[in-house]
């Protein structure tokens, strides 16, 4: 996979992460032999991207599920029911949040529409059926609330069910935020999988905490050893670890997935990690992966499955979504793009990187090089970044015989020149959050680009919006920007 980092480490072991990444707040579902995974995708569309394996190590992606702008996309869940395949997703705008549902008969799709439930101001959604037969979403906080049972409808009203476990007053964490609630129905008991502590801000925030109950009405007790993932210090290899999901692996054993920063790499967002758990002789999990520093054995049973993809891209096939996703969209986003002959044409927008809407490409490795060919129109800007959100990205652009520099997400206009390069192939190496840009007039010879940048501190912690940062491709101005031969090769570490 082009020096991309794997899990699976052909010797029967894994490391983590087992997606490279951002791959925020992992919601799994086991359908007989198959899992299906996807994650939150924010302000990326097409998104919700669902992921498929076989052996919980090694994971491919499907396809989107979601087309249509509904707003910044949190934590979601994924849930099967009398055959049919429902993603309750929460939708963060600047009016408030709500939470939506899309179905689909075939996981492959096609997925319907959203269509809003009308609850306001939760998050986190967490499917549940009862023993009682009924349909229940568990949101943040920890509260409730009845679905009816083609689950495309509130049936009742929202109500809290369950005091959140709290952890000393003491403990270094970003804020008490009970939140991620899975119910995961075992024998006798039906568990409450849910975080605490915040998901970002100090390393030793997140965590994850289990409580159970006889019944879906409760009451519910908290496991005596809670939390039973926290990351203790700085010194760990994942920071902030929490948002779990529990499940039963390919040979019986069980297994949690959930989400944590590396040390180091806050700039790659929140990758999703596997722990095998062990269940005491009185019913409650316990973590067996300690701090994750070393190699872990993999789940037992299971054919292995493929990994990942390949992020170079020829642009032969339509990687919308799958790939590449628009940065916050307007609702007719797609149809700036379109395909031709080898090439993807990006009708232009905006003035620069921050309000073009760019095409982001998640990464996943410490180091990579990444490089592009840009063909650009009278009046179009097209140029390649790396970019967190509208107020951080660093990148170069080309157009109307100038070549502009970008910094701390915004022009820096006294580096201005005038450059005719059209087409013009750029390369960007980011070397553990050393950046260096190159451009090639001719296609042949390498010119560097003067100003090396540190980006360490784009992330969440500095920014805010729970992203990472990300390869873009850029078309600013008036005008299009035809794309060629993108190419991308981890460089180890």
């Amino acid at each position: 996979m082009e020096g991309q980092r794997k899990a699976d480490l052909g010797n029967g072991s894994y490391r983590n992460p087992i997606v490279p990444g951002d791959h925020p707040d992992p919601t799994v579902l086991k359908d007989g032999d198959d899992y299906y995974m996807t994650f939150s995708s924010f302000q990326a569309y097409p998104g919700v991207v669902i992921w498929h394996s076989k052996d919980l190590v090694n994971w491919t992606p499907i396809g989107p599920a979601l087309k249509k702008p509904i707003g910044a996309v949190w934590a979601t869940d994924i849930a099967k029911h009398n055959g049919r395949y429902y993603i309750y997703i929460p939708a963060v705008t600047d009016a408030g949040n709500a939470i939506y549902v899309i179905h689909a008969d075939n996981i492959r799709g096609p997925w319907s529409d959203p269509i809003d439930l009308k609850i306001s101001d939760c998050i986190d959604p967490g499917h549940a059926v009862g023993e009682d037969g009924k349909r229940y979403l568990f949101l943040n906080g920890v509260r409730r609330i009845r679905l009816t049972d083609d689950g495309l409808t509130t049936d009742g009203p929202l109500e809290q069910v369950y005091k959140p476990w709290e952890y000393p007053k003491d403990w270094v964490v970003e804020m008490f935020a009970p939140e991620g609630p899975k119910i995961l129905r075992r024998g006798e008991w039906f568990y409450m999988i849910a975080a605490v502590g915040g998901t970002s801000g100090p390393p030793t925030s997140h965590m994850v905490t289990v409580a159970r109950s006889k019944s879906i009405h409760g009451p519910w007790e908290n496991c005596p050893h809670n939390p039973i993932v926290h990351t203790q210090s700085t010194d760990e290899p994942w920071w902030s670890r929490g948002h779990a999901t529990i499940v039963e692996g390919p040979g019986g054993d069980w297994w949690m997935i959930y989400h944590g920063y590396e040390n180091g790499y806050r700039t790659l967002g929140r990758q999703p990690l596997l722990e095998p758990i062990e269940w005491t002789k009185d019913g409650w999990p316990r973590a067996k992966g300690g701090i994750l520093a070393t190699p872990l054995a993999k789940p037992k049973g299971g054919r292995t499955s493929t990994a990942g993809f390949a992020l170079s891209d020829d642009f032969s096939t339509n990687k919308l979504g799958m790939q590449w996703g628009f940065y916050a969209p307007a609702a007719d986003e797609t149809e700036r793009a379109r395909y031709e002959n080898g090439s993807l044409i990006v009708r232009a927008k905006g003035s620069s990187p921050a309000d073009c809407s760019p095409l982001t490409c998640v990464v996943g490795d410490h180091s990579y090089e990444a490089t592009v060919t840009l063909e650009m129109t009278e009046g179009a800007q097209g140029g390649l970044a790396l970019f967190y959100d509208h107020r951080g990205f660093v990148g170069i652009g080309f157009g109307d015989g100038k070549m502009f520099t970008y910094n701390n997400g915004q022009e820096q206009a006294w580096m201005r020149q005038p450059l005719a390069a059209n087409p013009v192939r750029i390369k960007v190496t980011n070397r553990e959050n050393i950046v260096t840009f190159h451009y090639s007039i001719d296609g042949k010879t390498w010119i560097q680009h003067p100003w090396q940048m540190e980006v360490s501190g784009y992330h969440h912690n500095v920014f805010n919006g729970f992203m990472s940062l990300r390869i873009a491709l850029f078309s600013a101005g008036k005008g299009e920007v035809r794309t060629r031969d993108f190419t991308y090769r981890g460089l180890g570490g």
